[in-house]
Order: structure tokens, then C-alpha cells, then sequence
């Protein structure tokens, strides 16, 4: 297996140099650089051209969502990193925000789980290889939010209706999950439509409810 590598942006020094030697550590991983605001991931990753980004979700220059800024430039500049993104909030709006344009190759832990090497090193790989990772407390925020029918509502769906949601999970539109599965567009929006109802999700407005679908998705993964 090739080294990883691993370029950081973190704004808290003690925690920049913690994840840098949880990176260091493993001999898979090769830590090409830190950061300390958005501007200075951008340019690192100019210069170093790493597999995946570490990034804070919170820093310079206005410490609201850089980390989310970053991994949405990233999708458009180089689709080929992996972004993992670490936070200290729960909410799940932050992980649909990571979300919205496609879960692969993208991961949400919360810094809490960071001090755990083998989780860190799991969603690198996972977001090297196009995989995804979200840290299982988000999605329980999530689920707590909804009614013990609705937890337990992935299983309700059909195969194919499990089939299209994965596909939904790779971020492709109606029209292109009717391409890869041969149907009709039609009849991919008559399934994710009975997804959105099965899930509750009918009254939620289609972005939110396409993510939060992927969420859930990516939780029952996880655990299986």
C-alpha cells in the first residue's frame, strides 16, 4: 500500500501539533504539511499535493465554516483529495453542509474521538480510498431528533430503493442514478420520492432531505 499523504490546517497549536504526531506516528501516513487558516491550506495544497486534508471546521480568517469552505474547494479543484473534517459540534447540519455535493471521499469526526489513533487513521484511509466516515454521535443527534418509528425506517426500504439511496450517497443526481441502474428518471424519482417518506423526510426541502437520507445511509454502513 502506497504512503498517504497527509497535509493538516489547524488553528489551536496544541492540537496542530497532537494530530500531527497521531499522523506521524503511523508509517502509512507521510504528514506533508500544517496550516494554520484557510489561505495557507489552499497554498499547501498547491505546493504539496497531498491524498487527503485534516481540517478544523472552525479557523482564520473569520472562524466560522473554513473547513466546509475548504472541502467544497477541493470537490472543485481537486476532486482527488480526501478531506477529513474535525469538529467539536454534534449538530448535524455541519456534516449535511460537508455533504451536499456527494459524501465520497469525506469524513466528519468530533475532536473528542481524535485522541483515539486507530479512528483517525480509519477515516484517512476511508476518505483516501473514496469512502466516507461520520462520526456515529452525529448521526444519533440526527435519529434523536425523530420518532422511534422513523429510526428504524432504513428497513422498510426495498432493495431497490436501498440500491438508488446508495447511489445517492456517491452525490448523482436522479438523472444520473437512472444512467447507472438503467430505469427511467421517472421512475428514480418515484422510488426516492417513497424513500422520503419512508425516512420522514417527505415536508423537508429536497436538499436537506437528499443529505439527510445519505446520513442515515452512511450510519446503518457503518454499523453493518
Amino acid at each position: 500500500m502506497d504512503t498517504i499523504r497527509v497535509a493538516l490546517a489547524e488553528d489551536n497549536v496544541l492540537l496542530r501539533e497532537g494530530v500531527s504526531r497521531l499522523v506521524a506516528s503511523n508509517e502509512d501516513f507521510e504528514l506533508v504539511g500544517t496550516a494554520s487558516d484557510l489561505p495557507e491550506l489552499l497554498a499547501l495544497v498547491g505546493t504539496a499535493h497531498p491524498d487527503v486534508v485534516i481540517t478544523d471546521i472552525r479557523m482564520p480568517p473569520t472562524g466560522t465554516n473554513e473547513g466546509i469552505q475548504a472541502a467544497g474547494w477541493l470537490r472543485e479543484n481537486h476532486p482527488e483529495v480526501g478531506v477529513v473534517v474535525l469538529s467539536q459540534y454534534t449538530a448535524p447540519g455541519y456534516a449535511m453542509a460537508l455533504l451536499e455535493h456527494g459524501s465520497a471521499g469525506r469524513a466528519y469526526l468530533l475532536k473528542e474521538r481524535v485522541a483515539s489513533v486507530d479512528e483517525l487513521a480509519r477515516a484517512i484511509r476511508a476518505v483516501a480510498g473514496g469512502g466516507s466516515v461520520i462520526d456515529p454521535m452525529v448521526v444519533d443527534e440526527l435519529v434523536r431528533s425523530r420518532s422511534r418509528h422513523q429510526q428504524s425506517s432504513l428497513a422498510q426500504l426495498t432493495p431497490r430503493e436501498t440500491e438508488i439511496l446508495a447511489e445517492m450517497a456517491q452525490g448523482k443526481s436522479n438523472a444520473a442514478i437512472a444512467a447507472a441502474l438503467t430505469v427511467s428518471e421517472r421512475a428514480v424519482e418515484k422510488h426516492t420520492n417513497s424513500i422520503f417518506a419512508k425516512l420522514g423526510l417527505s415536508e423537508e426541502k429536497d436538499l436537506n432531505r437528499r443529505v439527510k437520507a445519505v446520513l442515515l445511509y452512511l450510519s446503518e454502513a457503518q454499523e453493518s
